[in-house]
């Protein structure tokens, strides 16, 4: 019966420049200085700040009208559609102080914060939002020493759509009259809606 011998080759050990660790520390300093000269693509925060775009999802801010007062109808529909349920609102009647010959608003918000806090920042108030009376900003340093100063009322929010208009007039005005294009236009006509109770379907 045959016995296959296999020769097994003892380990070569380290050599000296090995156990030295210079080649190794060659390498790194290598990709160190092959780095060192590229062009760096950091800003000095916060002397430099970068520009971010104007679809950020940052701080909220409560719009007004033409005259000054807030569009809010205080529908609830922002809180309703908020998953985070960060958004308390408490409607009041508007009166006859809403009532300026073109426009006869029902309601207004008498109470209305935003927990910024518990707030995801996903964008889906604003979105769910019939008047455009909620949309968001680029400021995001929201830094500060109790949890009470990053609860935004309405004073607050209002507020910080006066100074985003100060420091953004170009987008204000392109936001507003996108939205009154899109509130000037019908997707459905009511000849439309009743052809679909009829037939189920909007042709």
């Amino acid at each position: 019966m045959a016995v296959n011998v296999k020769n097994v080759s003892e380990p070569r050990g380290k050599s000296w420049l090995d156990n030295t660790y210079v080649i190794p520390i060659l390498k790194g300093l290598g990709i160190t200085f092959k780095h060192l000269f590229k062009k760096r693509d950091v800003l000095s925060y916060p002397e430099d700040k970068k520009v971010l775009p104007p679809n950020y999802r940052g701080l909220h801010m409560l719009t007004r009208d033409e005259n000054g007062r807030e569009k809010c109808v205080a529908c609830e529909m922002c809180s309703t559609a908020c998953p985070a349920d960060c958004i308390r609102i408490v409607a009041n009647d508007s009166g006859d102080a809403w009532k300026d010959g073109h426009e006869n608003r029902e309601k207004h918000p008498k109470v209305f914060e935003i927990d910024e806090l518990r707030c995801i920042y996903c964008g889906m108030c604003v979105e769910a939002c019939p008047e455009d009376a909620i949309d968001m900003t680029d400021m995001h340093n929201l830094a500060d020493y109790t949890r009470a100063d990053f609860i935004y009322n309405k004073e607050r929010l209002l507020g910080v759509y006066d100074e985003y208009i100060k420091r953004h007039p170009d987008r204000a005005q392109r936001r507003d009259g996108l939205h009154k294009q899109m509130k000037n236009s019908s997707y459905f006509t009511v000849k439309d809606v009743k052809h679909s109770d009829e037939h189920g379907s909007v042709h």
